[in-house]
């Protein structure tokens, strides 16, 4: 099924605009770039520092968890096994789990305790980087799964853990 899914959004879902649109939000979420932004926003403001703190925590403990992961995994990227040329550089490592969508999500989960409205901008911005990562063939729709999943945990975790 992944190998379908891969390969339908391969075949139908690619046009000049949509090339730029993902990878645009692919690049944005490169090392949780555009989340680590909002958390220096966040902290700039007193009421919210709390929240930043929080969503550079949920970012590390996702990222860190998602590299100790890979080569356990140990999955091969799309295109290492079905090699085709790519339209954003090549990335090394294996392929599950997606740290993008790991660091999107666990940001937008904390985002969604911070603001309801900015969570809901959060979650589908996540989306919408996950999703570039099947549309760009760097990853398996099920490496993205597991990712936003260790995404949400991991945020969760360091929620919980603030509230102590």
């Amino acid at each position: 099924m992944d190998a379908a899914i891969l390969n339908y959004v391969q075949n139908h879902f690619h046009n000049r605009f949509t090339d730029f649109l993902f990878t645009f939000l692919s690049r944005m979420g490169n090392a949780g770039a555009v989340w680590l932004g909002i958390a220096v926003i966040l902290g700039t403001d007193r009421p919210t520092r709390r929240f930043a703190l929080m969503l550079f925590f949920s970012i590390a403990l996702a990222h860190v968890v998602s590299q100790i992961l890979k080569p356990i995994i140990g999955r091969p990227r799309p295109f290492v096994t079905s090699p085709r040329p790519l339209l954003i550089h090549t990335p090394g490592g294996y392929s599950c789990p997606s740290g993008h969508s790991a660091s999107s999500f666990a940001a937008a989960t904390v985002l969604c305790q911070a603001n309801r409205q900015l969570g809901l901008a959060a979650m589908l911005l996540a989306l919408s980087i996950a999703f570039s990562r099947v549309f760009l063939f760097v990853h398996y729709p099920s490496d993205t799964v597991f990712g936003s999943i260790l995404g949400v945990l991991s945020a969760m975790l360091i929620i919980y853990l603030y509230k102590i």
